[in-house]
């Protein structure tokens, strides 16, 4: 293992700035995996560590194949966990939104295009991330359509749900567009949780990793052979959107089955606790995504259900 500062920004008053990466193996750029860029994406963090644990392993046994390497960083916005603060601490922009950086510009730009030239030349990426909106999800890897992803090579990683979707503008500044501008493979990796730890999810991602570095050759590991997996364009998922605000009190979770009618959360009156609005399936299917966080404004998705087939 050779561990590695990727960038670094001296610190006035508090210890400095560091990005860190973990290589594997030598040769070939072969997989990038990319934690959180944002100060609450702990269990992405987690994720990573669990999978430098796990490499480690792998490179004393022999077991990562001959020119093959593997880079792995934790964080790229190490500050802003510290304080856990979502975005960065002193101007509050999203250095997901900063790709492929310029470095001359603001600290989050250079933040990006720093980590971007150390990454761009890989042949894969593998992003873990969170939703705009906080929540749990079913476990999915996720690939935008347009580019060098294709639904083939998002299969070698095993796992049950495969979401792909269109580009949209906001897009055009992500790691995983700019990734496959540059020719990189590209997936987003969703756990069940993003604030805090789930050492399940962790394990199902770990799990997942290995079995698409397998399937592409890059590591010797038995992959697990799953099911075929269902493949999702995000417009089939269905939002349950709120009229009003409130207290949020889920009545089901991420992964349940549901039927048309079932309840599924109430929105209650803060001062009186007061049923304002009781949400309920429209269809049946499994519940793919839901709202984890106490609070909710009115006409947002706090719930978006994967019909049946």
């Amino acid at each position: 293992m050779n561990k590695k500062i990727i960038f670094e920004i001296k610190g006035m008053y508090r210890d400095d700035f560091r990005v860190t990466g973990y290589e594997f193996g030598s040769g070939d750029k072969s997989v990038c995996i990319v934690g959180n860029s944002r100060g609450n994406e702990v269990q992405q963090i987690y994720c990573c560590s669990q999978l430098i644990k796990k490499m480690k392993q792998l490179e004393e046994e022999g077991r990562i194949k001959k020119n093959r390497k593997i880079l792995i960083i934790p964080s790229i916005n190490p500050y802003s966990v510290n304080i856990q603060k979502r975005f960065w601490s002193t101007d509050n922009t999203d250095i997901n939104r900063m790709f492929p950086g310029y470095d001359k510009g603001e600290t989050t730009q250079r933040i990006a295009d720093a980590v971007f030239r150390e990454i761009m030349d890989y042949q894969y990426g593998i992003q873990f991330t969170s939703f705009y909106n906080p929540g749990d999800f079913v476990p999915h890897v996720r690939y935008m359509k347009e580019g060098f992803t294709t639904s083939e090579e998002a299969k070698k990683f095993g796992m049950k749900y495969i979401v792909e979707r269109s580009v949209r503008p906001y897009d055009t500044a992500t790691l995983n567009y700019n990734w496959q501008v540059w020719d990189t493979t590209a997936f987003s990796l969703y756990t069940n949780a993003t604030e805090k730890i789930s050492n399940k999810g962790a394990g199902q991602a770990v799990i997942a990793v290995m079995n698409f570095l397998a399937n592409s050759g890059i590591i010797k590991y038995s992959a697990i052979e799953e099911k075929k997996p269902r493949i999702i364009d995000d417009t089939e998922l269905i939002s349950v959107r709120t009229e009003k605000s409130g207290f949020f009190e889920p009545l089901v979770k991420a992964g349940e089955k549901v039927e048309a009618g079932t309840p599924l959360a109430n929105i209650l009156n803060p001062y009186e606790a007061t049923i304002l609005e009781t949400l309920y399936a429209p269809v049946d299917g499994t519940i793919f995504f839901i709202h984890n966080a106490p609070l909710t404004y009115a006409s947002t998705a706090v719930i978006k259900i994967l019909g049946d087939d």
